[in-house]
């Protein structure tokens, strides 16, 4: 049992590594790309091969993301979401994750699905698609800075809970 928090730890880790850096892909890189290529007319490789692969890859390391530092917090999850003395920072921490979950599972992937063609909408329900999904990916983008603060803070991810 001593190794499951030092698995946990280790999966919220690099699950995090990778949910913020395919959520800084998409910010700073993705969304210039799409620009260029649908002006240069080449945006359907990235469209049809590299974004639906990113975004599996981007929803579900939210999710294990999440879960690893569920099972960090332990018995000491409800203390941390509703900031019991001690548990403030990783719990703006936790709830900032638990934000940007939601955020990836009910606004921009559902809006994704519409304009990556998986399901069908209409040109301007895609238009507008395009809109609230870029919105809630910088949303995203400017909540991972606290998050990623109080993720660095001293009594974050075990040190307030001793492990």
């Amino acid at each position: 049992m001593e190794y499951l928090p030092g698995l946990a730890r280790w999966l919220h880790f690099m699950a995090g590594i990778m949910w913020i850096g395919l959520l800084y892909y998409f910010n700073f890189v993705q969304v210039a790309a799409m620009k260029a290529a649908t002006a240069d007319g080449t945006a359907a490789g990235i469209s049809k091969h590299v974004a639906p692969r990113a975004l599996l890859f981007f929803r579900w390391s939210a999710v294990v993301t999440w879960l690893a530092g569920a099972a960090l917090l332990g018995a000491h999850f409800m203390d941390a979401f509703t900031f019991k003395q001690g548990f403030a920072g990783i719990g703006m921490g936790a709830w900032l994750g638990t934000i940007m979950l939601l955020n990836v599972w009910g606004v921009i992937w559902p809006n994704q699905k519409k304009i990556l063609g998986i399901v069908s909408a209409t040109d301007e329900v895609k238009a507008r698609a395009r809109r609230v999904a870029f919105l809630a990916s910088r949303t995203n983008t400017m909540l991972s800075i606290p998050l990623l603060f109080f993720m660095a803070g001293g009594f974050s991810h075990g040190a307030a809970l001793g492990l």
